[in-house]
């Protein structure tokens, strides 16, 4: 008889991640506005950087928007720290394998717009090697080891970002 091997599942499968990400977008976004309070540092004196950082903030919105509700209608849990229960395919995970995160970048970017300042975005590239390496990553090989084939055929059909 054939022996077969088990993925390996983490005990509470879940994928670790290292922090809950709105909560890392919100931390950064705060530490940049809170040293813009004490050294203001302006990215422009036009009115039109609010007007394009709103536009920006209602698309990344809706992106995140968008795929959390794809993922609710697909029946698995959003919450990384809760089990995933099925691979989403549809929606924005059609164009990406992060419509979540790549919304919360924009919703980011676009509020750093509003609020004209430069210390966010400054910050912005460590949150995102973070994001990269303490979320996404664990995500792809918790993934990878629950749902195996299925999950790597997504992979190499759908780019990770865009």
């Amino acid at each position: 008889m054939p022996r077969t091997t088990s993925p390996v599942i983490p005990a509470n499968d879940s994928p670790g991640v290292i922090a809950f990400p709105p909560l890392l977008y919100v931390g950064t976004l705060l530490l940049g506005l809170l040293v813009h309070w004490f050294r203001p540092l302006h990215l422009s004196t036009t009115f039109w950087i609010r007007i394009a950082g709103a536009f920006i903030l209602v698309l990344g919105a809706a992106l995140a928007r968008w795929g959390r509700n794809t993922m609710v209608r697909a029946g698995t849990n959003v919450i990384p720290n809760q089990p995933t229960l099925a691979i989403v395919t549809d929606g924005p995970f059609r164009y990406t394998r992060n419509p979540l995160y790549i919304g919360a970048t924009l919703a980011y970017t676009g509020l750093t717009l509003i609020f004209n300042s430069f210390w966010p975005l400054l910050v912005l590239p460590p949150l995102l090697l973070v994001i990269h390496w303490g979320v996404v990553r664990r995500e792809e090989r918790y993934l990878e080891a629950k749902f195996g084939t299925l999950y790597l055929a997504y992979k190499q059909s759908v780019p990770r970002w865009l």
